[in-house]
């Protein structure tokens, strides 16, 4: 028997309405009372992107239409990779599940940037805003000398 110990997988996605950009206010820790993308570790026997959608309904009650994989993040210092979809939702009627205090559609200037919880959070924002209403995107990953670490 040998014990391997892996990088966790996290899914989650941009998820979009008419512009304005679903956001989650953490109900746990950490970083509890941040706001973040509705995502979370992947689990067993689940795909990335089943894993992506079912995300968004346990922490927004939100639908989602997965147009692509965004982004994927590799951030070391936590054993993570990040694979981050572009959504958008089925319906603008979202409310906050068990792991979030409330959540919002904000529109890119309205965004709470000094609370976002996370760096790739911030990266997904600004990888989203590069991307916009295209259909047809390469993925992105880190920005160039970032590896995941809190300023």
């Amino acid at each position: 028997f040998i014990n391997y110990e892996n990088p966790k997988i996290i899914v989650g996605a941009v998820a979009v309405w008419e512009g304005r950009i679903l956001l989650c206010r953490r109900a746990i820790e950490p970083r509890k009372g941040f706001w973040t993308l509705p995502a979370g570790y992947l689990e067993l026997n689940e795909t990335a992107l089943d894993g992506a959608k079912r995300e968004a309904r346990e922490e927004a009650n939100a639908r989602l239409d997965i147009r692509g994989l965004l982004a994927v993040y590799s951030v070391p210092r936590i054993s993570q990779v990040q694979l981050i979809y572009l959504a958008d939702l089925v319906s603008p009627d979202v409310s906050a599940g068990e792991e979030s205090l409330d959540v919002g559609l904000y529109r890119w200037d309205d965004i709470p940037w000094e609370d976002i919880a996370f760096p790739s959070v911030k990266w997904a924002l600004d990888h989203y805003s590069e991307i916009g209403d295209a259909r047809d995107f390469t993925p992105r990953s880190n920005p160039p000398g970032e590896y995941g670490q809190m300023e």
